[in-house]
């Protein structure tokens, strides 16, 4: 059985402005949007008003990027606030953040960077989750990183440290298979071997993104999860692989920068889809999406 999620076990896209007038129109071909939670707020203007009639039309994830859930600091209590504000307005069917840190003495960097997996980050880790959920009421979503080096300090795998993770917070978990194929190729391990060993019944969400190649100082193969492009081939079998085990379970194409036409999103999501129900036809008519 999945995480608890009131999204629809469908498939999403990330919104963007450059949408917004297809979007409005009444353009479908998607379940759900997606949106950053540090884009809207702000207390009002053009970005809540398209906001609130995306909200009125569609369930909405909401994604956070900023709370720093890794930091070595305390969470910001005025980032909470924001957030608690924002949920209440909007009552979003899930919200989500991630496995990272990116504030450090009032620092804010434009990057979601690792932390080591070892007891002592796992105890700020949950203690941070604890005061998320408790001040946002409602379960959160965690997702796991996409990493590019790693700590010699870990005592623990990344999913050892998942896994605590949830049973210590209770919270969830957003896998995100790209970012699963980005740390496999960047790191060295097999990538069907941690699908196959994720605790995936607590997955509440799922998503998809593009990445970009590139060599590091040595010449070996770097991955970059950049969210410029389509979803690669082997992140769309490896997706494949995850549902023969999840079932249908809510699922997201992430497409940041290098943003394509709105058709061009419906056309991922709609192979998402396509991927979703044929997996769910080989289950069995029980596992059928909704």
């Amino acid at each position: 059985m999945n995480a608890a999620t009131s999204l629809p076990t469908d498939v999403g896209v990330g919104f963007k402005p450059e949408h917004a007038r297809d979007v409005i129109e009444g353009k479908r071909g998607v379940a759900f949007f997606e949106v950053h939670a540090e884009n809207y707020m702000g207390a009002g203007g053009p970005p809540h008003a398209i906001l609130e009639c995306l909200r009125a039309s569609y369930p909405l994830s909401l994604h956070g990027v900023g709370l720093s859930i890794g930091s070595a600091r305390r969470l910001d209590r005025r980032h909470l606030a924001r957030l608690r504000r924002l949920i209440a307005r909007y009552q979003p069917n899930a919200f989500s953040e991630h496995l990272a840190w990116s504030t450090h003495d009032g620092a804010f960097f434009n990057d979601l960077l690792p932390v080591p997996y070892d007891g002592a980050t796992l105890a700020l880790v949950c203690e941070h989750i604890d005061e998320v959920q408790t001040a946002l009421r409602t379960r959160m979503l965690l997702e796991n990183p996409s990493t590019y080096v790693a700590f010699e300090t870990s005592t623990m795998s990344e999913l050892e440290f998942l896994r605590e993770v949830v049973r210590t917070t209770g919270c969830g978990l957003l896998l995100d298979v790209n970012n699963v194929y980005v740390s496999a190729v960047n790191h060295g391990f097999d990538p069907v071997a941690y699908l196959d060993a994720f605790p995936v019944e607590h997955v509440g969400e799922i998503h998809l993104a593009g990445f970009a190649e590139d060599r590091d100082d040595a010449g070996a193969r770097l991955l970059i999860d950049s969210h410029e492009c389509e979803v690669a081939e082997i992140v769309w079998s490896l997706y494949r692989r995850v549902l023969r085990r999840t079932g249908p379970t809510p699922t997201l194409i992430e497409w940041d920068n290098e943003v394509p036409a709105f058709p061009v999103l419906v056309a991922q999501a709609r192979r998402a889809r396509a991927i979703m129900t044929a997996e769910a036809a080989s289950r069995g008519p029980c596992h059928a999406a909704a």
